[in-house]
């Protein structure tokens, strides 16, 4: 159910503002420019660092001895993969942002800033997120509300011309993927390789 509903929320954020144009899926197309208001990109840019910092943090400081402190540490699991995935795809494809130019389908061009497919910001709010929703979701419905960060930061980088339309759908999929996987594995993956301090979490250093 909570898969459900993730996969129906992006769907709809993303089809919503879709129109015929051009790209892979032949949605992509520029958005009206606005960098306004909640779509300001320090806000985007506000998000984002909040949610790492809040994974990474949490994560450091609870370690992995209660139900919280795991979920957390599945969270930092998702967001790695999925963010050094997104990294190697944007070197690939190399497309141009909607800022650069009004043509969707110019992928392979040279230049560092050619780097729009996918949305890494996308992908990182929607891998940190993932594991909550699946993990407390069902018993706490509230939880689910954490999808719309992911689908705020869609609209938001459309807006300001950061992202065409497959960007931050792709940027989800791939967040959501490796939040789905984090969560289905016996224990975090990251954790497992590190000192074993690093399961303890700080607090208990300092109890």
């Amino acid at each position: 159910m909570a898969l459900r509903t993730w996969a129906c929320l992006l769907a709809l954020t993303v089809s919503a503002s879709a129109t015929a144009g051009g790209g892979p899926l032949g949605i992509d197309h520029r958005l009206h420019y606005d960098n306004s208001g909640i779509w300001k990109r320090s806000n985007q840019k506000i998000l984002a660092g909040a949610t790492a910092v809040t994974v990474f943090g949490g994560a450091l400081l609870l370690g992995d001895n209660d139900d919280f402190g795991d979920t957390l540490w599945r969270s930092v699991d998702s967001v790695v993969l999925a963010s050094a995935t997104t990294d190697v795809l944007k070197l690939g494809f190399r497309r141009q942002r909607p800022s650069e130019t009004d043509d969707p389908d110019k992928f392979f061009s040279s230049g560092k800033k050619n780097n729009s497919f996918p949305s890494g910001e996308v992908t990182l709010i929607s891998a940190a997120v993932t594991p909550f929703i699946v993990r407390y979701g069902e018993d706490h419905p509230m939880v689910y509300a954490l999808a719309l960060l992911p689908a705020y930061d869609m609209v938001a980088r459309m807006k300001t011309r950061g992202h065409w339309q497959t960007d931050v759908l792709a940027g989800a999929a791939i967040g959501t993927g490796f939040g789905i996987w984090a969560s289905r594995r016996n224990s975090p993956f990251i954790l497992s390789v590190l000192p074993g301090g690093f399961k303890v979490g700080f607090i208990k250093h300092f109890d």
